[in-house]
């Protein structure tokens, strides 16, 4: 008898659901993913989910299993205690459409709130930038928006300021903006008056579940933390504020 793995699928959407059991056969090198797609296939064929690429690198298949955020495609089920149930959630911090699908539309309405890159004048000379430079910024380029740390961010996970608050995806995106070397755009408003940077408390949970392993907390957004103190609250800067008002236009 070929082995058998149960799963807890929630069903249902943003106003009612339930959690269902489902049975399926495991094969060798199954991820959840695999194993969502068996119920589909067998138990379920409106059962919602969203996927595309299986390969790790289009964040389409993100979900909470065993509570924890993670991409369906890239979590392997032999990894899980045998004979225990596994536990599939949709993302808990978006409305739910259906089953595993969430609307993650928010997430695009903050992206449009960021000023694009702004080249800065080089006095025609050739714009040139160090090796150091161009690394500092290419890590985050590396994000797949999975949005699963916007989703294990307590400020939204558990407040839900979405009104007031970016999240460290758009931090991430901000910063790759802010620190490249021949940008001449100015978003630290931004950042202290819309995106809420400063409510982050530094947990360092959004770069735990971050499938890319992009160092969120410590290369984004503290810097960026640290450029909001510098420009805000350093005494110096604020004096010369008080005596020499910047000039309406």
């Amino acid at each position: 008898m070929d082995e058998q793995v149960t799963l807890m699928i929630y069903r249902g959407d943003n106003v009612q659901g339930e959690m269902k059991e489902y049975k399926i056969p495991v094969a060798p090198g199954m991820v959840v993913l695999d194993a969502v797609h068996a119920v589909q296939a067998t138990q379920a064929p409106d059962l919602a989910v969203r996927w595309n690429c299986k390969a790790g690198k289009c964040g389409s298949c993100g979900a909470e299993v065993n509570g924890r955020p993670r991409l369906l495609c890239m979590d392997r089920m032999d990894k899980y205690p045998a004979g225990e149930p596994i536990a599939v959630k949709p993302l808990k911090t978006f409305p739910v459409i259906k089953d595993l699908a969430t609307n993650v539309s928010w997430n695009y309405d903050v992206n449009k709130k960021i000023p694009a890159f702004k080249m800065r004048d080089t006095k025609g000379e050739e714009p040139r930038f160090s090796q150091e430079e161009a690394d500092r910024v290419q890590e985050f380029r590396k994000c797949i928006e999975c949005f699963l740390c916007q989703n294990v961010c307590h400020v939204l996970r558990e407040h839900d300021e979405k009104n007031t608050f970016g999240g460290p995806r758009f931090f991430v995106r901000t910063a790759g903006l802010e620190m490249h070397p021949l940008d001449d755009e100015n978003r630290l408003d931004l950042l202290k008056d819309q995106m809420g940077l400063g409510y982050c408390n530094i947990t360092k949970c959004c770069t735990e579940v971050c499938p890319e392993s992009i160092a969120i907390t410590d290369n984004a957004i503290i810097p960026l933390k640290e450029r909001l103190v510098d420009q805000y609250y350093d005494p110096l800067r604020k004096l010369y504020r008080i005596l020499f008002p910047a000039k309406k236009t």
